[in-house]
């Protein structure tokens, strides 16, 4: 599966390797292109699943505002919900296209 914006590829990763949460698919930390990515000081916190770290993804030149999202930190008990631990790993927004 690869997740790219503009004709760049942000990350790649086998399906096996993901994870599916709210219908948004989450990529291994290892598998992200993290050169592409910034923090965001976009607070936000999931009742279930804990504080979220916003990213802004570089567009070539551009800079495209909390587009991707992590949850360094999870709530522990959302990993039964989940089925695994999901620590660190990145989901995108819409505008990322992902795909096989």
């Amino acid at each position: 599966m690869k997740a790219v914006l503009n004709n760049t590829v942000v990350a790649e990763a086998p399906e096996e390797e993901l994870v599916k949460i709210e219908g948004n698919w989450y990529f291994p930390p290892a598998r992200v292109n993290t050169a592409l990515l910034e923090d965001s000081d976009t607070p936000y916190r999931c009742p279930w699943k804990g504080d979220c770290q916003y990213f802004n993804v570089r567009d070539g030149d551009r800079l495209r505002a909390d587009l991707a999202w992590s949850y360094p930190n999870p709530i522990p008990a959302s990993f039964d919900r989940v089925g695994r631990d999901y620590s660190g790993y990145v989901a995108f927004s819409n505008e990322v296209q992902i795909s096989q």
